[in-house]
């Protein structure tokens, strides 16, 4: 999800902010671009100092300022209202249909997403979401609100930002537009409460990025006193602010949004654990897999789905919760959340290049701690891209190290954390690789087949609108049950790359000390798919025949004794 060219531990201080803050009287290059500076800058007031530091991506060079947002208080003051009206008017400006949400400022740049129409807006113009959501039977729920779309940049170009509200728009239109919506529950989303998130997030955290400025006022100001309870805003080459060089932050919107979020996942999980729905996929965002206790990063503020698992042991009484996580990038916020826990196993596929791809964790040798020592699996993909990963290399995961151990934990629910930025279409530092949305398809049937199907899909991250859209599809269709997009025949006799080879053995090694199901797939792994089945089948008939042996000579010896037993001994002539 997050950039991997962002990593917020290497950037580098160079310079003051050059004037791009009011009462700054520094000159230099980028001096004259004040009028791309934000409103929320522009508004600060009068006697504070500019004590803001430029500071530029190590690999991008784009420059931004960690602002203090000093000058966003509870109590308002004349200057502040006048702050707070001005954010109004250009939230506004933005939030022209605000009520319907029929379309985002940018959106036009992107490809058409839709099969039969020519955008996600347009698609939404004919497809108005019911007032009340439809009651199925026992079937596949679905979760979306449009509350999650307001979440943007204050620049208003989403064209700038990768995570922006047409990812989830334009998934909510496939999924109407295939018909595929008729065959599920739509489930009403909620705002989690800060009890909730709580669950897994610092009360700090929970307050600075769960509040606004409107409902800051009611709560215990102590909470919110000091130093600490500054954001550190960046300014963004685009003029609007983000808690880092990715991460864009909306003053008025953002914290509704990333609650909303959690609140949806909680929810359509808690119906599918307590069997109302047979399973579900939400389709949400700001995504969460990255924001740890006490921190946001990566496009991220709350971790959705680590909340989620958190509420279902303690409110649900799951016993066993598995989390996989196929994005491309690491959780590192929900490997953090459950590292010492053994109740929660969190397995993860992902590119890690040694950990020079964002965030850096996830190394296969991270296994757990304490009590959980065995109950963190990371299958971290190393070699870059040459070749990138692709079908092969992840079904062979799945077969070798997910499908084996997970069967072996035996959990009572199974969350995903369904990140699609490693289906084909992403640039390399959003991901690189070549999976095909189908094939994510045939992962969630995989998962089906585990806690009695009781499974959640949550997205996750995925910029590439088509891709995103064409493998929610997939894995939508998969949980009805439906049948599923053959794969091709040259995935199903492919060897995966020897680096995928290299990564799955060395986490077969590792995690062969908690688990002893995979110990028998080590000679498989540089297999072929149609290779390890047949060498699989013909294990497993040569154990049946082998026990068929046994059995028939059991009762060889049965028959024998019985015989024995039965039949008069001969007399002996006397003497």
């Amino acid at each position: 999800m997050g950039l991997a060219e962002h990593d917020m531990g290497r950037l580098h201080p160079k310079e003051c902010c050059l004037g791009q803050t009011p009462d700054c009287n520094a000159q230099g290059p980028i001096a004259s671009r004040k009028k791309t500076v934000s409103p929320l800058v522009q508004s600060k007031p009068k006697g504070v100092e500019c004590a803001a530091v430029l500071f530029a991506n190590p690999l991008t060079g784009h420059l931004f300022c960690p602002v203090p947002l000093t000058f966003l208080p509870t109590v308002l003051f004349p200057w502040q209202q006048q702050l707070q009206e001005h954010q109004r008017v250009h939230q506004l400006r933005l939030y022209q249909t605000q009520t319907t949400v029929v379309g985002i400022m940018g959106l036009e740049k992107h490809q058409p997403v839709s099969r039969t129409l020519s955008s996600p807006a347009a698609s939404a113009l004919q497809h108005q979401l019911p007032d009340q959501p439809v009651i199925h039977s026992f079937t596949t729920g679905v979760v979306y609100d449009t509350v999650m779309l307001k979440h943007q940049c204050i620049c208003g170009n989403s064209s700038d930002h990768p995570e922006h509200g047409g990812r989830i728009q334009s998934i909510w239109s496939r999924l109407q537009d295939t018909g595929l919506l008729n065959h599920c529950e739509r489930v009403k989303g909620r705002k989690a409460s800060l009890e909730e998130i709580q669950l897994v997030h610092s009360e700090h955290h929970s307050l600075l990025y769960g509040t606004n400025p409107l409902n800051r006022q009611t709560l215990d100001t102590k909470k919110l006193l000091g130093s600490s309870a500054q954001k550190h805003l960046a300014l963004l080459p685009c003029g609007g602010l983000g808690v880092d060089s990715d991460t864009i932050w909306n003053e008025l919107h953002s914290s509704s949004t990333a609650r909303m979020a959690v609140g949806c996942v909680i929810e359509l999980a808690s119906k599918v654990a307590s069997r109302e729905l047979k399973n579900g996929f939400a389709v949400v965002r700001p995504p969460g897999h990255h924001a740890e206790e006490s921190t946001a990063m990566g496009f991220c503020f709350f971790n959705s789905v680590a909340i989620t698992a958190k509420y279902l042991r303690q409110k649900l009484n799951m016993s066993k919760i598995l989390i996989v996580d196929w994005d491309v990038h690491h959780g590192n916020g929900t490997q953090q959340a459950f590292f010492s826990d053994p109740n929660v196993l969190y397995m993860s596929l992902h590119r890690y290049d040694e950990g020079n791809f964002f965030p850096g964790s996830g190394a296969p040798d991270e296994c757990g701690s304490h009590l959980g020592e065995g109950y963190n699996v990371n299958i971290a993909w190393t070699g870059g891209l040459e070749p990138p990963m692709g079908d092969v290399e992840y079904l062979t995961a799945f077969r070798a190290v997910v499908v084996p151990i997970a069967t072996e934990f035996n959990p009572d629910v199974v969350l995903v954390s369904a990140g699609f930025d490693a289906v084909e279409g992403h640039d390399p530092p959003l991901g690189g690789y070549k999976v095909t949305a189908k094939c994510f398809g045939h992962l969630t049937r995989q998962l089906m087949k585990l806690a009695n199907g009781r499974v959640v899909l949550a997205l996750e991250g995925g910029h590439n609108l088509n891709a995103i859209c064409d493998a929610s599809e997939a894995c939508v269709n998969a949980l009805l049950g439906n049948e599923l997009e053959a794969l091709p025949e040259n995935v199903l006799h492919a060897k995966p790359n020897a680096n995928a080879v290299t990564s799955i053995e060395k986490t077969i090694t590792i995690q062969s000390k908690y688990w002893r199901s995979v110990h028998k797939y080590t000679s498989t792994v540089n297999c072929s798919l149609a290779a390890a089945q047949q060498h699989e089948k013909e294990e497993t008939d040569t154990v049946t025949a082998m026990a068929s042996l046994t059995v028939d000579a059991d009762r060889l010896n049965t028959v024998e004794e019985i015989r024995i037993a039965v039949e008069p001994m001969e007399e002996e002539p006397a003497l």
